[in-house]
Protein backbone atom coordinates (compact mmCIF):
# COMPACT_ATOMS: atom_id res chain seq x y z
CA UNK A 1 0.00 0.00 0.00
CA UNK A 2 3.13 2.66 1.12
CA UNK A 3 4.16 2.15 -2.96
CA UNK A 4 0.33 2.86 -4.52
CA UNK A 5 -0.37 5.67 -1.84
CA UNK A 6 3.49 7.06 -2.80
CA UNK A 7 2.48 7.41 -6.77
CA UNK A 8 -0.30 10.00 -7.17
CA UNK A 9 -1.28 11.12 -3.77
CA UNK A 10 -2.28 15.31 -3.20
CA UNK A 11 0.58 17.00 -1.74
CA UNK A 12 -0.97 16.72 1.74
CA UNK A 13 -2.14 13.17 1.50
CA UNK A 14 -1.90 10.74 4.61
CA UNK A 15 -1.89 6.87 4.20
CA UNK A 16 -3.06 5.65 7.65
CA UNK A 17 -2.67 2.05 7.47
CA UNK A 18 -3.91 -0.32 10.62
CA UNK A 19 -3.21 -4.01 11.73
CA UNK A 20 -3.90 -6.43 13.94
CA UNK A 21 -0.91 -9.21 14.31
CA UNK A 22 -1.92 -11.95 17.00
CA UNK A 23 1.38 -13.71 16.37
CA UNK A 24 3.92 -10.72 14.82
CA UNK A 25 6.39 -12.19 12.02
CA UNK A 26 10.26 -11.59 13.25
CA UNK A 27 12.59 -8.94 11.44
CA UNK A 28 14.50 -11.60 10.03
CA UNK A 29 11.57 -13.55 8.23
CA UNK A 30 10.08 -9.73 7.53
CA UNK A 31 13.31 -9.13 5.86
CA UNK A 32 13.32 -12.57 3.68
CA UNK A 33 9.89 -12.08 3.12
CA UNK A 34 10.10 -8.57 1.77
CA UNK A 35 13.19 -9.78 -0.95
CA UNK A 36 10.15 -11.25 -2.98
CA UNK A 37 9.44 -7.45 -4.65
CA UNK A 38 13.03 -5.84 -5.01
CA UNK A 39 11.16 -3.10 -6.43
CA UNK A 40 9.68 -1.66 -3.27
CA UNK A 41 12.99 -2.25 -1.78
CA UNK A 42 13.46 1.53 -0.30
CA UNK A 43 9.86 1.18 1.13
CA UNK A 44 10.62 -2.14 2.37
CA UNK A 45 13.86 -1.01 3.99
CA UNK A 46 12.14 1.66 6.09
CA UNK A 47 10.00 -0.09 7.49
CA UNK A 48 12.47 -2.71 8.39
CA UNK A 49 14.44 0.24 9.98
CA UNK A 50 11.22 1.24 11.89
CA UNK A 51 10.16 -2.29 12.73
CA UNK A 52 9.41 -2.04 16.49
CA UNK A 53 10.53 -4.82 18.94
CA UNK A 54 8.19 -7.79 19.72
CA UNK A 55 6.65 -6.99 22.48
CA UNK A 56 2.50 -6.45 22.96
CA UNK A 57 0.39 -3.49 22.50
CA UNK A 58 0.16 -0.37 19.73
CA UNK A 59 3.26 0.54 17.98
CA UNK A 60 2.60 3.77 15.69
CA UNK A 61 5.18 3.80 12.95
CA UNK A 62 5.90 7.22 10.67
CA UNK A 63 7.05 6.20 7.13
CA UNK A 64 7.72 7.96 3.68
CA UNK A 65 8.61 11.34 5.44
CA UNK A 66 4.93 11.51 7.11
CA UNK A 67 3.00 10.69 4.15
CA UNK A 68 2.34 6.71 5.43
CA UNK A 69 1.54 6.27 9.04
CA UNK A 70 1.32 2.53 10.49
CA UNK A 71 -0.25 1.37 13.50
CA UNK A 72 0.52 -2.10 14.31
CA UNK A 73 -1.26 -3.39 16.98
CA UNK A 74 0.39 -7.08 18.50
CA UNK A 75 -2.25 -9.21 19.91
CA UNK A 76 -5.69 -10.34 19.50
CA UNK A 77 -7.43 -8.40 16.84
CA UNK A 78 -10.22 -8.13 19.14
CA UNK A 79 -8.45 -6.50 21.57
CA UNK A 80 -7.24 -4.13 18.76
CA UNK A 81 -10.43 -3.13 17.68
CA UNK A 82 -11.97 -2.46 21.06
CA UNK A 83 -8.85 -0.19 22.33
CA UNK A 84 -8.22 1.54 19.19
CA UNK A 85 -9.54 4.82 18.16
CA UNK A 86 -9.94 5.15 13.99
CA UNK A 87 -12.77 5.00 11.31
CA UNK A 88 -11.75 3.37 8.08
CA UNK A 89 -12.58 4.03 4.21
CA UNK A 90 -10.98 0.62 3.87
CA UNK A 91 -10.90 -2.88 4.98
CA UNK A 92 -8.79 -5.83 3.72
CA UNK A 93 -9.72 -9.02 6.27
CA UNK A 94 -7.24 -11.90 7.00
CA UNK A 95 -7.21 -13.69 4.07
CA UNK A 96 -6.57 -17.27 5.73
CA UNK A 97 -9.46 -19.21 6.12
CA UNK A 98 -11.83 -18.94 8.95
CA UNK A 99 -10.85 -21.96 10.34
CA UNK A 100 -7.42 -20.87 10.91
CA UNK A 101 -7.87 -17.55 12.21
CA UNK A 102 -11.15 -17.78 14.03
CA UNK A 103 -11.05 -15.21 16.65
CA UNK A 104 -11.22 -12.59 13.35
CA UNK A 105 -14.74 -13.81 12.12
CA UNK A 106 -16.40 -14.12 15.76
CA UNK A 107 -20.04 -12.36 15.47
CA UNK A 108 -17.92 -9.50 18.09
CA UNK A 109 -15.12 -8.82 15.88
CA UNK A 110 -17.47 -8.30 12.54
CA UNK A 111 -19.39 -6.36 15.06
CA UNK A 112 -16.34 -3.90 16.09
CA UNK A 113 -15.57 -3.83 12.09
CA UNK A 114 -18.75 -2.23 11.90
CA UNK A 115 -18.35 0.19 14.21
CA UNK A 116 -15.15 1.53 13.14
CA UNK A 117 -16.52 2.19 9.45
CA UNK A 118 -17.59 5.34 7.81
CA UNK A 119 -20.04 5.66 5.55
CA UNK A 120 -19.03 4.23 1.69
CA UNK A 121 -16.38 1.83 3.78
CA UNK A 122 -15.25 -0.90 1.13
CA UNK A 123 -14.64 -4.18 2.46
CA UNK A 124 -13.03 -7.51 0.97
CA UNK A 125 -11.67 -10.83 2.21
CA UNK A 126 -10.31 -13.72 -0.25
CA UNK A 127 -13.07 -15.92 1.83
CA UNK A 128 -15.69 -16.77 0.22
CA UNK A 129 -17.67 -18.69 3.48
CA UNK A 130 -21.29 -18.45 3.51
CA UNK A 131 -21.19 -17.87 7.38
CA UNK A 132 -19.20 -14.60 6.88
CA UNK A 133 -21.20 -12.83 4.28
CA UNK A 134 -24.29 -13.34 6.27
CA UNK A 135 -22.41 -12.18 9.25
CA UNK A 136 -21.45 -8.76 7.46
CA UNK A 137 -24.53 -8.23 6.17
CA UNK A 138 -26.37 -8.84 9.51
CA UNK A 139 -23.89 -5.59 10.52
CA UNK A 140 -25.28 -3.58 7.22
CA UNK A 141 -22.73 -4.27 4.63
CA UNK A 142 -23.74 -5.19 1.52
CA UNK A 143 -21.77 -8.28 -0.09
CA UNK A 144 -21.50 -9.91 -3.24
CA UNK A 145 -19.26 -12.44 -4.55
CA UNK A 146 -16.47 -11.44 -6.89
CA UNK A 147 -13.50 -13.26 -8.59
CA UNK A 148 -10.66 -14.52 -6.46
CA UNK A 149 -6.84 -14.04 -7.27
CA UNK A 150 -4.13 -16.73 -7.96
CA UNK A 151 -5.84 -20.21 -7.27
CA UNK A 152 -9.09 -18.75 -5.37
CA UNK A 153 -11.96 -18.68 -8.04
CA UNK A 154 -14.01 -16.47 -5.51
CA UNK A 155 -13.75 -13.91 -2.52
CA UNK A 156 -16.58 -11.39 -1.15
CA UNK A 157 -16.32 -7.76 -1.01
CA UNK A 158 -19.01 -5.10 -0.09
CA UNK A 159 -19.65 -1.37 1.42
CA UNK A 160 -21.38 0.73 3.82
CA UNK A 161 -24.50 2.38 3.08
CA UNK A 162 -24.07 5.79 4.35
CA UNK A 163 -27.39 5.40 6.54
CA UNK A 164 -25.41 2.51 8.35
CA UNK A 165 -22.49 4.26 8.97
CA UNK A 166 -21.18 5.80 12.45
CA UNK A 167 -21.14 9.79 12.58
CA UNK A 168 -17.44 11.06 11.42
CA UNK A 169 -15.71 12.99 13.96
CA UNK A 170 -15.25 16.82 13.08
CA UNK A 171 -11.87 17.77 11.95
CA UNK A 172 -10.29 21.00 13.90
CA UNK A 173 -9.61 23.38 11.62
CA UNK A 174 -6.17 25.42 11.47
CA UNK A 175 -4.91 27.61 12.80
CA UNK A 176 -3.96 25.79 15.71
CA UNK A 177 -2.06 28.03 18.92
CA UNK A 178 0.59 26.23 21.01
CA UNK A 179 1.57 27.82 24.32
CA UNK A 180 5.21 26.63 25.21
CA UNK A 181 8.00 26.14 22.86
CA UNK A 182 9.64 23.23 24.83
CA UNK A 183 9.97 20.05 23.66
CA UNK A 184 6.85 18.78 23.73
CA UNK A 185 5.44 22.15 22.04
CA UNK A 186 7.93 22.05 19.54
CA UNK A 187 7.55 18.47 18.78
CA UNK A 188 3.59 18.84 18.60
CA UNK A 189 4.28 21.92 16.22
CA UNK A 190 6.00 20.76 13.80
CA UNK A 191 4.12 17.00 13.60
CA UNK A 192 1.14 19.16 12.67
CA UNK A 193 2.67 21.11 9.84
CA UNK A 194 4.28 18.09 8.61
CA UNK A 195 0.45 16.94 8.28
CA UNK A 196 -0.43 20.43 6.47
CA UNK A 197 -1.72 22.20 9.20
CA UNK A 198 -0.99 26.12 10.65
CA UNK A 199 0.12 26.45 13.75
CA UNK A 200 0.96 29.57 15.96
CA UNK A 201 3.77 28.50 18.29
CA UNK A 202 3.50 30.98 21.48
CA UNK A 203 6.48 31.59 23.88
CA UNK A 204 7.32 33.82 26.64
CA UNK A 205 10.80 33.61 25.56
CA UNK A 206 12.81 34.84 22.66
CA UNK A 207 13.56 31.50 21.03
CA UNK A 208 12.37 27.74 21.65
CA UNK A 209 13.26 25.46 24.41
CA UNK A 210 14.70 28.27 26.38
CA UNK A 211 12.86 26.35 29.52
CA UNK A 212 13.70 23.01 30.94
CA UNK A 213 14.34 22.33 27.14
CA UNK A 214 17.66 24.08 27.46
CA UNK A 215 19.53 21.77 29.11
CA UNK A 216 22.52 21.03 27.34
CA UNK A 217 21.88 17.33 27.47
CA UNK A 218 19.27 14.96 28.04
CA UNK A 219 18.90 11.27 28.32
CA UNK A 220 15.92 9.08 26.62
CA UNK A 221 15.29 6.97 29.48
CA UNK A 222 12.76 5.22 31.08
CA UNK A 223 12.61 2.58 34.49
CA UNK A 224 10.62 0.03 33.42
CA UNK A 225 8.04 -1.86 36.47
CA UNK A 226 8.72 -5.15 37.38
CA UNK A 227 5.47 -5.99 36.21
CA UNK A 228 3.69 -5.28 32.55
CA UNK A 229 0.87 -3.22 33.11
CA UNK A 230 -0.14 -0.04 31.28
CA UNK A 231 2.28 2.10 32.67
CA UNK A 232 5.33 -0.24 31.80
CA UNK A 233 3.57 -0.04 28.01
CA UNK A 234 2.96 3.06 27.70
CA UNK A 235 6.88 3.80 28.97
CA UNK A 236 7.99 1.05 26.04
CA UNK A 237 5.72 2.14 23.68
CA UNK A 238 7.12 6.04 24.08
CA UNK A 239 10.66 5.09 24.42
CA UNK A 240 10.45 2.79 20.85
CA UNK A 241 8.79 5.62 18.97
CA UNK A 242 11.51 8.47 20.26
CA UNK A 243 14.12 6.21 18.63
CA UNK A 244 12.18 6.17 15.33
CA UNK A 245 11.00 9.42 16.07
CA UNK A 246 14.87 11.65 16.86
CA UNK A 247 17.07 9.12 14.43
CA UNK A 248 16.38 11.99 11.61
CA UNK A 249 18.78 13.74 13.86
CA UNK A 250 21.28 11.37 14.50
CA UNK A 251 24.88 12.48 15.40
CA UNK A 252 23.68 16.04 15.29
CA UNK A 253 20.89 16.04 17.97
CA UNK A 254 20.27 12.50 19.03
CA UNK A 255 23.49 10.61 19.87
CA UNK A 256 21.98 6.90 20.31
CA UNK A 257 25.18 5.87 22.69
CA UNK A 258 23.65 3.06 24.66
CA UNK A 259 22.72 3.39 28.54
CA UNK A 260 23.44 1.30 30.93
CA UNK A 261 20.75 1.42 33.87
CA UNK A 262 23.38 1.04 36.52
CA UNK A 263 22.24 -1.85 39.64
CA UNK A 264 23.73 0.60 42.17
CA UNK A 265 21.75 -0.48 44.93
CA UNK A 266 21.46 -3.41 47.41
CA UNK A 267 17.48 -2.27 46.57
CA UNK A 268 17.79 -1.73 42.73
CA UNK A 269 19.95 -4.59 42.50
CA UNK A 270 16.99 -6.56 43.72
CA UNK A 271 14.69 -4.91 41.49
CA UNK A 272 16.24 -5.81 38.17
CA UNK A 273 16.20 -9.26 39.35
CA UNK A 274 12.57 -9.47 39.68
CA UNK A 275 12.32 -7.75 36.62
CA UNK A 276 14.52 -9.92 34.51
CA UNK A 277 12.48 -13.21 36.42
CA UNK A 278 9.38 -11.68 35.19
CA UNK A 279 10.00 -10.61 31.38
CA UNK A 280 11.60 -11.33 28.57
CA UNK A 281 12.35 -8.65 25.85
CA UNK A 282 13.91 -8.56 22.67
CA UNK A 283 17.30 -7.93 23.14
CA UNK A 284 17.28 -5.18 20.52
CA UNK A 285 15.73 -3.26 23.42
CA UNK A 286 17.71 -4.42 26.89
CA UNK A 287 19.23 -6.98 28.15
CA UNK A 288 21.09 -8.07 31.25
CA UNK A 289 24.78 -7.35 31.60
CA UNK A 290 27.67 -7.65 34.36
CA UNK A 291 30.16 -5.52 35.98
CA UNK A 292 32.97 -6.37 33.95
CA UNK A 293 30.52 -5.99 30.03
CA UNK A 294 28.91 -3.07 31.79
CA UNK A 295 32.81 -0.94 32.12
CA UNK A 296 33.14 -2.37 28.50
CA UNK A 297 30.02 -0.72 27.23
CA UNK A 298 30.40 2.45 28.97
CA UNK A 299 34.35 3.15 29.54
CA UNK A 300 33.92 3.67 33.09
CA UNK A 301 34.72 1.79 36.13
CA UNK A 302 30.94 0.08 37.05
CA UNK A 303 30.96 -1.28 40.64
CA UNK A 304 27.57 -3.56 39.51
CA UNK A 305 26.11 -4.65 36.05
CA UNK A 306 22.83 -3.45 34.96
CA UNK A 307 20.55 -3.25 32.09
CA UNK A 308 21.71 -2.18 28.83
CA UNK A 309 19.49 -0.26 26.38
CA UNK A 310 21.40 -0.61 23.41
CA UNK A 311 19.43 1.66 20.97
CA UNK A 312 18.61 4.37 23.95
CA UNK A 313 21.35 7.71 23.88
CA UNK A 314 21.30 11.27 24.28
CA UNK A 315 19.25 14.33 23.01
CA UNK A 316 20.36 17.97 22.71
CA UNK A 317 16.67 18.77 23.51
CA UNK A 318 17.12 22.97 22.84
CA UNK A 319 18.80 22.22 19.52
CA UNK A 320 16.52 20.34 18.33
CA UNK A 321 13.73 22.39 19.23
CA UNK A 322 14.97 25.18 17.36
CA UNK A 323 15.41 22.99 14.35
CA UNK A 324 11.82 21.51 14.72
CA UNK A 325 10.15 25.17 14.56
CA UNK A 326 11.78 25.92 11.35
CA UNK A 327 9.14 25.10 9.31
CA UNK A 328 7.10 27.37 6.56
CA UNK A 329 3.96 26.32 8.03
CA UNK A 330 4.95 27.23 12.03
CA UNK A 331 4.51 31.08 12.90
CA UNK A 332 6.58 32.25 15.81
CA UNK A 333 5.36 34.62 18.45
CA UNK A 334 8.44 34.63 20.73
CA UNK A 335 8.85 37.59 23.32
CA UNK A 336 5.35 37.11 24.02
CA UNK A 337 3.83 36.36 27.19
CA UNK A 338 0.15 35.06 27.41
CA UNK A 339 -1.86 36.96 29.90
CA UNK A 340 -5.30 34.90 29.78
CA UNK A 341 -7.66 33.02 27.12
CA UNK A 342 -11.17 34.12 27.02
CA UNK A 343 -13.78 32.54 24.89
CA UNK A 344 -15.89 34.37 22.64
CA UNK A 345 -18.09 33.22 19.54
CA UNK A 346 -16.98 29.76 19.20
CA UNK A 347 -13.24 31.24 19.25
CA UNK A 348 -10.36 31.25 21.90
CA UNK A 349 -8.44 34.68 22.02
CA UNK A 350 -5.10 34.49 23.18
CA UNK A 351 -4.19 37.75 24.86
CA UNK A 352 -0.88 38.79 25.33
CA UNK A 353 1.42 41.76 27.09
CA UNK A 354 1.29 43.42 23.96
CA UNK A 355 0.49 43.12 20.38
CA UNK A 356 -3.75 41.95 19.27
CA UNK A 357 -4.94 38.88 20.51
CA UNK A 358 -4.48 35.77 18.96
CA UNK A 359 -7.84 34.21 17.98
CA UNK A 360 -8.09 30.44 17.02
CA UNK A 361 -10.62 27.86 17.21
CA UNK A 362 -8.43 25.56 19.05
CA UNK A 363 -5.52 25.82 21.26
CA UNK A 364 -2.95 23.74 22.82
CA UNK A 365 -0.92 24.53 26.52
CA UNK A 366 2.22 23.44 26.73
CA UNK A 367 3.85 25.70 29.41
CA UNK A 368 5.23 22.84 31.50
CA UNK A 369 5.28 24.34 35.12
CA UNK A 370 3.44 27.50 34.31
CA UNK A 371 0.29 25.24 32.62
CA UNK A 372 -2.34 25.79 35.30
CA UNK A 373 -1.58 29.40 35.76
CA UNK A 374 -3.26 29.59 32.01
CA UNK A 375 -6.07 26.94 32.21
CA UNK A 376 -9.39 28.72 31.52
CA UNK A 377 -11.49 27.31 34.66
CA UNK A 378 -12.09 28.03 38.23
CA UNK A 379 -10.51 24.75 39.53
CA UNK A 380 -7.10 24.30 41.72
CA UNK A 381 -4.94 21.31 39.83
CA UNK A 382 -2.88 18.70 40.69
CA UNK A 383 0.07 19.70 39.41
CA UNK A 384 3.82 20.34 40.92
CA UNK A 385 7.00 22.11 40.36
CA UNK A 386 9.75 20.35 40.93
CA UNK A 387 13.01 22.15 41.05
CA UNK A 388 16.10 20.07 39.54
CA UNK A 389 19.78 20.95 39.42
CA UNK A 390 22.14 19.28 36.76
CA UNK A 391 25.91 20.37 37.13
CA UNK A 392 28.44 20.56 34.02
CA UNK A 393 31.24 18.43 34.97
CA UNK A 394 34.51 19.91 33.53
CA UNK A 395 36.50 17.68 30.86
CA UNK A 396 39.19 16.08 32.71
CA UNK A 397 37.81 15.43 36.03
CA UNK A 398 36.43 11.87 35.26
CA UNK A 399 37.09 9.21 32.62
CA UNK A 400 35.17 10.49 29.57
CA UNK A 401 31.47 7.71 29.24
CA UNK A 402 30.83 6.55 25.98
CA UNK A 403 27.38 6.00 26.72
CA UNK A 404 25.29 7.01 29.29
CA UNK A 405 24.47 6.01 32.49
CA UNK A 406 21.61 6.18 35.06
CA UNK A 407 21.37 5.34 38.87
CA UNK A 408 20.78 7.40 41.90
CA UNK A 409 22.18 10.36 39.12
CA UNK A 410 22.86 9.90 35.32
CA UNK A 411 25.84 10.75 33.49
CA UNK A 412 26.54 11.60 30.06
CA UNK A 413 29.18 11.21 27.52
CA UNK A 414 31.51 14.44 26.91
CA UNK A 415 29.38 17.09 24.89
CA UNK A 416 32.43 19.00 23.61
CA UNK A 417 33.98 19.82 26.97
CA UNK A 418 31.56 19.49 29.59
CA UNK A 419 29.69 16.17 30.58
CA UNK A 420 26.23 16.68 32.32
CA UNK A 421 25.29 14.92 35.75
CA UNK A 422 22.27 14.94 37.51
CA UNK A 423 19.60 16.07 38.47
CA UNK A 424 18.43 16.98 41.69
CA UNK A 425 14.91 16.45 42.98
CA UNK A 426 14.00 19.40 45.12
CA UNK A 427 10.44 19.57 46.07
CA UNK A 428 10.68 22.59 48.41
CA UNK A 429 12.98 24.87 46.54
CA UNK A 430 11.56 27.84 44.27
CA UNK A 431 15.57 29.04 43.60
CA UNK A 432 15.77 29.62 40.26
CA UNK A 433 19.30 29.81 40.26
CA UNK A 434 22.08 27.39 40.58
CA UNK A 435 23.39 26.63 43.50
CA UNK A 436 27.01 25.23 44.84
CA UNK A 437 25.24 23.23 47.45
CA UNK A 438 22.91 21.42 44.40
CA UNK A 439 26.20 20.63 42.69
CA UNK A 440 27.41 19.39 45.80
CA UNK A 441 24.68 17.08 45.78
CA UNK A 442 25.11 15.90 42.39
CA UNK A 443 28.70 15.31 42.65
CA UNK A 444 28.55 13.26 45.88
CA UNK A 445 25.85 10.86 44.79
CA UNK A 446 28.11 10.57 41.46
CA UNK A 447 30.69 9.64 43.46
CA UNK A 448 28.78 7.19 45.45
CA UNK A 449 27.10 5.66 42.44
CA UNK A 450 30.69 5.54 40.04
CA UNK A 451 33.61 6.14 42.59
CA UNK A 452 36.08 4.94 40.45
CA UNK A 453 35.46 6.82 37.69
CA UNK A 454 36.81 10.09 38.84
CA UNK A 455 40.61 11.36 37.78
CA UNK A 456 40.79 13.21 41.25
CA UNK A 457 39.94 12.66 44.93
CA UNK A 458 37.97 15.47 45.82
CA UNK A 459 38.00 18.61 43.61
CA UNK A 460 35.48 21.05 45.26
CA UNK A 461 32.05 21.35 43.35
CA UNK A 462 31.88 25.36 44.50
CA UNK A 463 33.47 26.55 40.59
CA UNK A 464 30.82 23.87 38.30
CA UNK A 465 28.44 25.30 36.55
CA UNK A 466 25.08 24.27 36.81
CA UNK A 467 21.53 24.92 35.20
CA UNK A 468 17.98 25.23 36.75
CA UNK A 469 14.92 23.99 35.70
CA UNK A 470 11.41 23.34 37.09
CA UNK A 471 9.75 19.84 36.37
CA UNK A 472 5.78 19.54 35.60
CA UNK A 473 4.78 16.93 37.66
CA UNK A 474 1.57 15.17 38.52
CA UNK A 475 -0.03 13.17 41.75
CA UNK A 476 0.38 10.33 40.10
CA UNK A 477 3.80 10.81 37.55
CA UNK A 478 1.84 10.34 34.48
CA UNK A 479 1.97 12.85 31.72
CA UNK A 480 -1.40 15.17 31.13
CA UNK A 481 -2.64 15.08 27.38
CA UNK A 482 -6.09 15.88 25.77
CA UNK A 483 -9.08 18.06 26.38
CA UNK A 484 -9.33 20.36 29.42
CA UNK A 485 -12.20 18.74 31.50
CA UNK A 486 -14.30 20.74 34.19
CA UNK A 487 -15.14 19.46 37.40
CA UNK A 488 -18.09 17.60 36.20
CA UNK A 489 -15.64 16.09 33.31
CA UNK A 490 -16.78 17.91 30.35
CA UNK A 491 -14.40 18.87 27.62
CA UNK A 492 -13.80 22.27 27.09
CA UNK A 493 -14.25 22.94 23.35
CA UNK A 494 -10.82 23.69 21.76
CA UNK A 495 -8.52 23.55 24.74
CA UNK A 496 -6.32 20.96 25.12
CA UNK A 497 -3.14 20.25 27.57
CA UNK A 498 0.30 19.01 26.39
CA UNK A 499 2.32 18.71 30.03
CA UNK A 500 2.97 17.10 33.03
CA UNK A 501 6.00 15.07 31.46
CA UNK A 502 8.29 15.73 34.32
CA UNK A 503 11.58 13.89 33.50
CA UNK A 504 9.98 12.07 31.14
CA UNK A 505 10.00 14.45 28.33
CA UNK A 506 12.52 12.98 25.93
CA UNK A 507 11.35 9.64 25.63
CA UNK A 508 7.35 10.46 26.13
CA UNK A 509 7.19 13.57 24.17
CA UNK A 510 7.38 12.37 20.82
CA UNK A 511 4.64 9.77 21.31
CA UNK A 512 2.81 11.77 22.76
CA UNK A 513 3.08 14.87 20.05
CA UNK A 514 1.88 12.16 17.62
CA UNK A 515 -1.42 10.96 19.76
CA UNK A 516 -2.33 14.35 20.30
CA UNK A 517 -1.79 15.14 16.57
CA UNK A 518 -4.14 12.30 15.98
CA UNK A 519 -6.68 13.57 18.41
CA UNK A 520 -7.00 17.16 16.84
CA UNK A 521 -6.47 16.27 13.20
CA UNK A 522 -9.01 13.28 14.06
CA UNK A 523 -6.70 10.66 12.61
CA UNK A 524 -6.37 7.14 13.59
CA UNK A 525 -4.79 7.30 17.40
CA UNK A 526 -1.35 6.36 17.82
CA UNK A 527 -2.26 5.07 21.70
CA UNK A 528 -5.07 2.56 22.75
CA UNK A 529 -7.88 3.12 24.96
CA UNK A 530 -6.59 1.94 28.34
CA UNK A 531 -3.19 4.05 27.89
CA UNK A 532 -5.46 7.16 27.07
CA UNK A 533 -7.08 6.77 30.48
CA UNK A 534 -3.39 7.40 31.80
CA UNK A 535 -3.12 10.72 30.54
CA UNK A 536 -6.85 12.39 31.26
CA UNK A 537 -6.50 15.82 32.51
CA UNK A 538 -9.48 15.35 34.06
CA UNK A 539 -7.65 13.46 37.11
CA UNK A 540 -5.75 16.38 37.40
CA UNK A 541 -8.87 18.83 38.75
CA UNK A 542 -8.66 18.90 42.70
CA UNK A 543 -12.37 19.49 44.75
CA UNK A 544 -13.21 23.41 44.40
CA UNK A 545 -11.92 25.51 47.32
CA UNK A 546 -12.13 28.88 48.26
CA UNK A 547 -10.48 31.48 45.58
CA UNK A 548 -9.14 28.44 44.01
CA UNK A 549 -7.61 30.55 41.02
CA UNK A 550 -5.62 32.33 42.99
CA UNK A 551 -4.49 29.87 45.33
CA UNK A 552 -2.98 27.68 42.23
CA UNK A 553 -1.41 30.72 40.45
CA UNK A 554 0.65 31.63 43.76
CA UNK A 555 1.90 28.28 44.18
CA UNK A 556 3.55 27.99 40.67
CA UNK A 557 4.15 32.03 40.83
CA UNK A 558 6.65 30.79 43.53
CA UNK A 559 8.98 29.01 41.47
CA UNK A 560 9.76 31.24 38.71
CA UNK A 561 10.65 34.37 41.05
Amino acid sequence: MAGLATASPPNNAILHFVSAERFPIAPEDLARALELWPELKPLADELLASYPPLFRGNHRLVLDEGRVRLTLFFGDVVDAWSTLTFQADAWFLDGFAPACNPEMWLDEGIRLIRRHSRAGTTIATFTAVGRIRRALQSQGFVMRKAPGFGRKRDMIVGHLPSEEAEPVQAQIAGPIAIIGAGLAGSLLANNLAQRGVEVVLIDAAQQAGAGASRNLQGASYVKLGVDFNAQTELALTALNFAYQAYEPYRDSVWHPTGLLQLAWSEQESDRQTRFLDRNHYPESLLYPVNASTATDLTGVPCPSGGLWFPRSGWLAPQTLCQRLVEHPRIHQRFGVKVQRLTPCNGKWHIASDGGPDTIVESLVIAAGHLTPTLIPLQSSFRFKAIRGQVTHLPEGLLKAPGAVICGERYLNPMAGNIAVTGATFDLHNSDPQPTGVSNQENLEKLRAMLPDAFNDHGESSATFEGRVGFRCTTHDYQPVVGPVKDMEGRSLDGVYLFTGLGSKGISYAPLLAEYLADRLLAHPEAIPGPLRKLLDPGRMIRAKTKDTRKNTELSFGEAVK
